[in-house]
């Protein structure tokens, strides 16, 4: 491992370091399996196939993610390249997520204006979108699951707050975010231990 990714990030000794090569085929797996949202296939593949990251370690990136301008998952490929190998596995996870869909989606433009008048596609695009809500709240589930086995009771309500306040009451998440946040991590490093 390089010395830029030993300053990146503090491994776990028993963590296996991915090569550049598992990087990139990794990160096109997850853009290959994906449409209209890549981040349950990203949990599955970085923490349950691959093991690159803990259950922890994903929702503490995607986290940070969130923070960062730009889409999550872009945010994560180049946060997990640079872990591991620096700017070059940054470059390499993040060739690996956009290089293959992007050229997919250029093709799939073209068609889209030759036949997007269709029914039957407009059927299908719809079917693709309730697929992409339910991976999602799939994904949401299993990343509540470790706060509620480990009874974190502030965190979970913490996540209804945000819940609350951007599912329902429709308040921006930006706003939401500058506001939760700080009071979140004011709450656990003041919290009785």
């Amino acid at each position: 491992m390089s010395d830029s990714a030993s300053d990146s990030a503090v491994l776990n000794p028993e963590q296996k370091v991915p090569a550049l090569s598992e990087l990139f085929t990794g990160f096109l797996a997850i853009s290959l399996s994906g449409f209209g949202g890549v981040l349950p296939w990203a949990r599955r593949m970085l923490v349950e196939r691959r093991g690159w990251l803990s259950e922890r370690e994903f929702a503490e990136t995607l986290a940070f993610c969130q923070f960062l301008p730009g889409a999550n998952i872009v945010n994560m490929a180049i946060i997990v390249g640079s872990r591991f190998h620096g700017a070059a596995g940054a470059l390499t996870a993040f060739a690996g997520l956009v290089g293959v869909p992007l050229l997919i989606m250029l093709a799939c433009g073209a068609l889209y204006l030759h036949f997007g008048e269709f029914e039957m596609l407009r059927g299908a695009l719809a079917g693709l979108a309730a697929a992409a809500a339910g991976l999602i709240v799939a994904m949401a589930i299993k990343m509540a699951l470790p706060l509620v086995q480990e009874r974190r009771v502030s965190a979970i309500l913490f996540a209804l707050a945000a819940f609350a306040a951007v599912g329902l009451l429709r308040l921006p998440l930006y706003w939401v975010v500058l506001v939760l946040a700080p009071l979140s991590m004011v709450w656990c490093y003041w919290r009785p231990r």
